[in-house]
C-alpha cells in the first residue's frame, strides 16, 4: 500500500472522530469528554500519553525508540459559545455550544495521522508528539502547555498545525511563508466624568460624549501613526454607557481589539492605545482606568519549511492546487509554537457554498477534505524524519 492508499483507508474512521467529537463541543478549559476521548484513542493506539497539561491538554509521543529529530502535531479542542443551526444528524448535544470554527476536524486529522505514522513507525527515525490543546478561541492554551514543558522532554525541533479554511476552494492547500495571521491585542476603558441632568451639560463631565471622541481618535491611530504599507486595526466591539433619556452618564466602558502582523507594534498596543484614550479624556476633564490582555503574536511559518510543505502539499492534492492564501487580521495561538521551532501552520481549503463561514451557526465542511490533510501530515513526518532509500524516495509509502 503507499501513503496515499493507506491514509484513504482510514476515511470513514476520520469522519466518525469527527462526527464523534462535534457531537460533545467544549468552551475553553472545560474540555473534559474531549481530551477523554483523545486520551483513550491514544492510548489504543499504542502512544505514550500524559493528560492535564494546562488543565486539559493532552500529549501522545511515538517514539520510535532511534536517534533523530522530533516532530510536534498541533491541533486545537476547544468549541465555541454558539448554538448550533446546522441540523445535522450529529449536531451539539451541549445546549450553546458549538464546533463552528472546524477544531473537530483538526483533532480528528491529528489522531488519524497518529494511526497511519504508527503502521509507518520502522520508516521514520526520532518521535512525533502529537500535541492537543486547549482553549485556543481564548484566552489561549498554547502559552501554557509550552510553560509546561510540551517542547521539550524530548526537545522539538520541528512544528506543523493545520486548520479548515473556507477562504480558499476545496481541494487546495494554502502555505504561505512568513506571517500568515496577526498578532492580537484586547484593551478594556471605563471612562468616568459628572453626571448630571441632559439640559445641564455644562454642569457635568460627559463620560459618553468622551467615550464616543475616544472611539474616533483611535480609529485615527491606524490612519496616521501606522505604516499603512503593513496592515494594522483597531475596532471597538462594545460600548456601555446611561440609564435614561435625560440624564448625562458619569461613566462609560467600551471594550476592542487591535491587530498587526508586526511583533514590535503589537508589543506597544498599550503605550499607544493609552496615550490617545489619556489626551482626550484630560482635554474633556474626565479620568479612566484601562486594562490589556495582550492575546498572541503573529502567525509566522519559518520560509524554509513554508517551501518543504509546498513540495509536500503538491505531492498531495497537485502543484497547480497549492495556493497561497491572504493574510488575515484573524489570530491563532499556534503562533507560540511556532516561535519556539521551525514550523508551518498550513490551510486546508474548504471553501465551498454549501456551507457557512467559520464562527456561524451553520458552519461545516466536506469532511472529504480531511484526508487531505491527515496525508500531508504524514508526508511531512515522512520527509522530516524518515530515512531515504539509496534510489531516493521513501521505501513503501511513495
Amino acid at each position: 500500500m503507499n501513503i496515499t492508499e493507506m491514509v484513504r483507508s482510514h476515511q470513514e474512521r476520520v469522519v466518525k472522530i469527527r462526527r464523534d467529537l462535534h457531537r460533545i463541543p467544549e468552551v475553553a478549559y472545560t474540555e473534559e469528554k474531549t481530551s477523554a476521548y483523545v486520551a483513550n484513542y491514544l492510548k489504543r493506539e499504542g502512544l505514550s500519553v500524559v493528560t492535564g497539561i494546562a488543565r486539559t491538554g493532552v500529549v501522545g509521543l511515538l517514539d520510535t525508540g532511534r536517534p533523530g529529530p522530533i516532530l510536534l502535531i498541533r491541533a486545537d479542542m476547544d468549541a465555541l459559545p454558539i448554538t448550533e443551526a446546522t441540523g445535522l444528524p450529529f449536531a451539539s448535544q451541549h445546549p450553546g455550544v458549538m464546533h463552528a470554527c472546524g477544531h473537530d476536524g483538526h483533532t480528528a486529522m491529528a489522531l488519524v495521522t497518529a494511526t497511519v505514522m504508527n503502521a509507518l513507525r520502522e520508516r521514520i527515525n526520532g518521535a512525533i508528539k502529537f500535541v492537543f490543546q486547549p482553549a485556543e478561541e481564548g484566552p489561549g492554551g498554547a502559552k501554557p502547555m509550552i510553560e509546561a514543558g510540551v517542547m521539550d522532554n524530548p526537545h522539538v525541533d520541528y512544528a506543523l498545525g493545520c486548520h479548515v479554511w473556507p477562504a480558499i476552494p476545496e481541494g487546495t492547500i494554502g502555505i504561505r511563508a512568513g506571517a500568515l495571521l496577526a498578532a492580537m491585542f484586547r484593551f478594556d476603558l471605563t471612562i468616568t466624568g459628572k453626571g448630571g441632568h441632559g439640559a445641564m451639560p455644562h454642569l457635568c463631565v460627559d463620560a459618553l460624549e468622551t467615550g464616543c471622541q475616544v472611539v474616533a481618535a483611535l480609529q485615527r491611530i491606524v490612519s496616521r501613526k501606522m505604516n499603512p504599507l503593513s496592515p494594522s486595526v483597531i475596532s471597538v466591539g462594545q460600548f456601555q454607557a446611561g440609564t435614561a433619556f435625560n440624564v448625562i452618564p458619569e461613566s462609560a466602558s467600551m471594550c476592542g481589539t487591535a491587530r498587526t502582523f508586526e511583533k514590535t507594534t503589537w508589543e506597544r498596543w498599550p503605550e499607544i492605545i493609552e496615550t490617545v484614550v489619556k489626551g482626550v479624556c484630560g482635554s474633556m476633564g474626565a479620568g479612566y482606568e484601562m486594562t490589556y490582555e495582550q492575546g498572541y503574536p503573529p502567525t509566522v511559518n519559518d520560509p524554509d519549511m513554508a517551501d518543504r510543505m509546498k513540495r509536500i502539499a503538491g505531492e498531495v492534492v497537485g502543484v497547480d492546487r497549492v495556493v497561497v492564501p491572504d493574510k488575515t487580521l484573524g489570530g491563532e495561538d499556534m503562533s507560540f509554537f511556532l516561535e519556539k521551532a521551525p514550523g508551518c501552520f498550513f490551510c486546508l481549503g474548504a471553501g465551498n457554498d454549501a456551507y457557512a463561514g467559520i464562527h456561524n451557526p451553520r458552519f461545516g465542511f466536506n469532511e472529504a477534505i480531511l484526508l487531505s490533510g491527515v496525508e500531508t501530515y504524514c508526508r511531512a513526518a515522512i520527509d522530516l524524519l524518515g530515512n531515504p532509500s539509496p534510489a531516493g524516495g521513501y521505501p513503501g509509502v511513495d
